[in-house]
């Protein structure tokens, strides 16, 4: 059903192009109207694309678009490289359809979406500004210029989670990028005095990748270019660039993103012998450095695998686990009065936690301890530094004077009757760590069946 629907929106397309409409520009007065399905199909995606530019493939293409969205379709304009979304109307704030939604380039210059009864859902805010016509740039800039070409509204002003080859990006700009199962998001941020990344919960933020420019120098913008991105400073002197090897580099770049599933950094360059985009370079090429390698509450193992940390309840001495659970408000609010436990050979890969220099080990426990809005604390050589999530811990190998603590519940007795904090242990939840220690208890058990039966065999019975 899916494909039927793909087909027909790229029909759409040519039968427009026949018309004389999908073309590089669109003028005032323009209107296209899409109906939703009259049932809700939970893998429906429409497009009808309006404009394409006159590169070879892949080039860009801009569509009015449906999509079934948490039980609803959503509409959008959207801006395609090839098959990759590179821009959209809805990418931070979702315009909700119940029957048609219509795109219109006004007679005073404003371009709209509109649901029922005429609701403007989505605008410019361009009217009365002189637009003459939609334009698609051929650096895939969608723009609302005037009859002598100057850009009044411009679609790389609102970057979503891709930068397009020429996009600059500001101080205080981002790309954001929203992971489909999860309450976080990713965010890459230009600093004054770096570029990085973030993980975002609730009201807390923790960068995992941070690139800065040699001597301190500040960054004022950042523009991708044809070999890698490229660092300026405030007298639009370049300071920095970021690619790969040399000899990695055979296409050039075309887009870098930040993926909505890992919140890696990707610099992406077009293959035309495979007929796809391909990763030209990572931030992170380790698994384990991404801070949703595993779950919250999860430690990423050697082997790439997740390990849980659990506990032991004393009411039905079962074992109940963190790990997979997203941390809310309301369980952040309730680690006041906990206890502190260390765990040796892990750190958490998250680098801005707050950070107090000069104290003790002791000291840096005492301070999460008593913080209700402290979930770990990360104590080394460097100072003690608080965070309020348990998240990017990955294995390590053991480091004289590290130590990674989290939060317990206080106090309760134990199943033995013993008094004290409940017991926390880390269960492996599968992978490669959890099928050795298999085989190895499979292994031990075998050994001893075979000598148990051996030495109960009569004398004569041995000596045959």
């Amino acid at each position: 059903m899916e494909k039927k629907i793909y087909t027909l929106s790229f029909l759409l397309c040519l039968l427009s192009k026949l018309q004389g409409i999908c073309k590089s520009d669109i003028g005032l007065g323009y209107a296209l109207t899409l109906a939703t399905p009259a049932e809700f199909n939970a893998g429906f995606v429409g497009k009808a694309y309006i404009i394409q530019t006159e590169q070879t493939e892949p080039s860009f293409k801009a569509a009015l678009a449906i999509e079934a969205n948490e039980g609803r379709y959503s509409c959008s304009i959207e801006v395609f490289l090839g098959d990759v979304k590179v821009w959209s109307s809805g990418h931070y704030s979702k315009l909700y359809v119940f029957d048609k939604c219509v795109l219109e380039l006004t007679k005073d210059g404003d371009l709209r979406l509109k649901g029922r009864k005429k609701h403007v859902g989505w605008r410019t805010g361009t009217a009365g500004q002189g637009v003459e016509k939609l334009q698609l740039l051929s650096t895939g800039n969608l723009v609302l210029v005037d009859e002598m070409g100057l850009i009044k509204w411009q679609s790389f002003n609102f970057p979503t989670d891709v930068m397009l080859q020429g996009q600059r990006l500001d101080v205080a700009t981002q790309l954001t990028s929203f992971p489909s199962d999860s309450n976080m998001f990713y965010t890459f941020e230009v600093l004054r005095d770096k570029i990085a990344l973030f993980v975002n919960s609730g009201q807390v933020k923790y960068s995992y990748w941070e690139y800065k420019p040699a001597k301190n120098q500040n960054v004022n913008f950042i523009r991708l270019g044809l070999e890698g991105l490229d660092l300026f400073d405030d007298n639009s002197h370049k300071i920095a660039r970021i690619e790969p090897e040399r000899t990695e580099r055979t296409q050039l770049f075309r887009f870098l993103a930040v993926g909505n599933r890992t919140g890696n950094l990707g610099l992406y360059s077009y293959s035309s012998e495979k007929g796809k985009f391909e990763t030209s370079f990572q931030a992170l090429n380790d698994t384990c450095d991404l801070p949703l390698a595993c779950k919250p509450y999860g430690i990423c193992t050697f082997s790439k695998a997740c390990s849980c940390i659990k506990i032991a309840t004393k009411e039905e001495n079962s074992m109940d686990s963190d790990c997979g659970e997203e941390i809310s408000g309301e369980k952040r609010r309730s680690l006041c009065g906990h206890e502190m436990l260390g765990l040796d050979g892990v750190k958490t890969v998250l680098k801005n936690g707050t950070r107090v220099n000069n104290v003790s080990k002791e000291a840096c426990k005492e301070m999460c301890q008593k913080d209700c809005k402290c979930a770990a604390a990360m104590y080394s050589e460097e100072g003690c530094f608080i965070y309020g999530i348990v998240m990017g811990v990955r294995q390590i190998e053991s480091v004289p004077r590290l130590s990674f603590m989290v939060k317990v519940p206080k106090g309760g007795r134990l199943s033995d009757g013993k008094s004290g904090v409940r017991k926390w242990i880390l269960g492996l939840v599968g992978g490669v760590d959890g099928f050795v220690i298999l085989l190895v208890l499979i292994g031990v058990t075998y050994y001893f069946i075979r000598k148990r039966r051996k030495n109960s065999l009569p004398a004569d019975s041995q000596s045959r």
